[in-house]
């Protein structure tokens, strides 16, 4: 009898569920397809039981919201929220309908009561923060997440959402605040809030204000590193390298370390040809931490920062060159037998070798090298592929190959070995075998690192394209001749052939590569506006041809780096940008235009 008693009670309510189902989804039908008559009909019938509201809620209020009938919405989330009195949701959408409405009054009571509700509950007020931001209603939104940040007494929690609120709501200045709250935590958090940073501050105005809130900070806690750090990340986006080395000079100070972090800006200011800033900052740690583990490398820098600003100052100054010869012997005399030591020696040798044309006394350098056991292996076996350079020099082909394929032996899969297979392919260009240069060529296009691979192709498609059509190779040859004397520092001779080519060949393929050629024989001669004339006769007359985005990316460059033309330099890679979308300078060209605008980037 009992078990016939609760069938009959359960029937019913199994058939209310199957019916009201059924209709749920018909409304949800007629909603998807726009049939709002239909759909609020039947809503409106499944309104009537407590048991649809949490089931039908979204899809109603949507409806009821599009056609403005704000009154039925809010009778529909009143009598759902005195069913379900400790669903958040429904709380912040009757809000949310009130901001809609724009009954400002009932919004702002409305929004009081609820303040006053929860002011003791934290996870309540900090849930119904994120349901107001959902609905928009930002302002009220961060009103809860500070009032669960006084009852949990704690300054810096929900740091990261108030942040994106105030991103939202383009306040950039509490953005940022909340921002370094998080980062304040922990400082684990750097990284991250770096990346964030880098993403939504695009302006040097908002640079400004990071700057002088991190200012702020660092004074209220002078201890805290953290923001030392992030203050020294701002000056390295404005390519302020000095700047960011006064943070790190203070970083070390106060940590204690031997110019540890000054000795990462100077390297970064290096890689970015900042030669005077990397200069400086390697002079400092130098004199500074003489009894450390940094000095040797900060000399070593130092030095190479030197080098590079002389190397890169056309034309080049012989002088300057001797002059650092004789100081990388005396680091040489006073660092032996260390590492840094060798590579000094290594350096010297370079310089006698391609700067100074006193090949004999490179030689003896690097045969030094070489035969000393204590100079370690690698830089043994990039001194022989050095030696082979020499000998090339020299016009001595076949010991200069003898070296090259030893280290290419001995290094089969390292750089080394790759570095050694490309001399030897330049080596049979040089002298005329195409035909083995491009197999070693081919091979070398993978599996291979980014720059050799580079060169690779590169040097690979001028030997295809000016072979192909060609019986004779005899035009490849003659320009391959005037590479080598190039190569061999004969450039007045090399300037003049290549002159001599273009009288010959003016309708050659290989005329292209003539023009880039003297292109940057004049640059490094100190002619920048006959550099920038042959450049211009590349984009002219082979705007379709290989060479066409490196003279237009090199065009912009001489601007921006030799004449320092700052406007004429930005207009150049923008429009570089726009002409060449395929071209392997697209992410520098976005880089160094994005720079010159003034942008923050990396």
């Amino acid at each position: 009898m009992i078990k016939k008693i609760i069938i009959y009670v359960l029937l019913p309510i199994k058939l209310i569920y199957s019916q009201s189902h059924d209709q749920i989804q018909l409304a949800n039908q007629y909603f998807q397809q726009g049939d709002i008559e239909k759909a609020k009909y039947i809503y409106e019938e499944l309104a009537e039981n407590p048991y649809n509201t949490q089931l039908i809620a979204g899809n109603y209020l949507t409806l009821l919201k599009s056609t403005a009938e704000y009154d039925q919405a809010e009778k529909f989330l009143q009598n759902a929220i005195k069913t379900f009195p400790s669903n958040i949701q429904f709380q912040s959408s009757l809000a949310g309908v009130y901001s809609e409405a724009g009954d400002i009054e009932k919004l702002d009571n409305y929004i009081k009561q609820l303040r006053k509700d929860s002011r003791t509950n934290p996870f309540q007020l900090s849930i119904l923060a994120q349901y107001l931001a959902n609905e928009q209603l930002y302002q009220e939104s961060i009103l809860f997440f500070e009032d669960s940040r006084e009852v949990r007494k704690n300054p810096t929690v929900h740091a990261l959402e108030l942040a994106s609120i105030y991103r939202m709501v383009n306040n950039k200045p509490a953005m940022i605040e909340e921002y370094l709250n998080y980062a304040s935590d922990s400082p684990n958090r750097l990284s991250y809030i770096k990346n964030l940073l880098q993403s939504f501050i695009q302006e040097e105005e908002e640079l400004d204000e990071l700057e002088s809130t991190l200012i702020r900070k660092m004074q209220e806690n002078a201890e805290d590193t953290k923001f030392a750090e992030l203050l020294l990340w701002v000056e390295l986006q404005r390519k302020n390298f000095y700047g960011a080395f006064i943070q790190a000079r203070a970083i070390d100070k106060r940590n204690d370390r031997p110019g540890d972090r000054s000795m990462d800006i100077g390297r970064i200011a290096l890689e970015n040809a900042a030669y005077d800033d990397a200069e400086e900052i390697f002079q400092y740690v130098a004199k500074t931490y003489q009894d450390t583990r940094n000095y040797q490398y900060a000399r070593r820098f130092w030095m190479e920062s030197k080098e590079q600003k002389i190397k890169n100052t056309f034309p080049i100054n012989p002088i300057e060159i001797r002059e650092l010869a004789n100081q990388y012997q005396g680091l040489f005399q006073e660092l032996q037998p260390s590492q840094t030591a060798f590579e000094a020696l290594r350096s010297k040798a370079l310089l006698h070798a391609f700067y100074l044309n006193e090949i004999d006394i490179a030689a003896q350098l690097l045969n030094q090298l070489v035969n000393n056991p204590r100079a370690g292996i690698q830089l043994v076996s990039q001194s022989k592929l050095d030696l082979g350079d020499i000998y090339l020099l020299k016009g001595e082909s076949w010991e200069a190959t003898l070296l090259y394929s030893q280290v290419e032996k001995a290094y089969k899969s390292h750089e080394l070995g790759y570095n050694a297979k490309l001399r030897n392919a330049r080596l049979h260009y040089f002298t005329g075998n195409f035909a083995l240069a491009k197999g070693h060529l081919d091979i070398l296009k993978k599996n291979t690192t980014r720059e050799i691979s580079n060169d690779a192709i590169s040097l690979g498609m001028l030997i295809t394209d000016n072979t192909a059509l060609d019986t004779t190779d005899a035009v490849m040859q003659e320009f391959a001749n005037i590479e080598l004397l190039i190569f061999q520092n004969q450039k007045a001779q090399a300037n003049q052939r290549l002159t001599q080519m273009l009288e010959k060949y003016n309708h050659h393929s290989i005329t292209d590569e003539v023009f880039w050629l003297k292109s940057k024989l004049e640059l490094e001669s100190g002619n920048t506006n006959n550099a920038i004339n042959y450049l211009d006769q590349i984009l002219a007359s082979y705007s379709y041809d290989i060479l066409a985005d490196d003279a237009a990316f090199k065009k912009a460059e001489i601007y921006e780096r030799q004449l320092k033309d700052v406007e004429q330099a930005k207009s150049l890679y923008q429009q570089f940008l726009v002409d060449y979308p395929g071209s392997m300078y697209v992410a520098e060209a976005r880089k160094r235009f994005r720079q010159l605008r003034g942008d923050i980037i990396n």
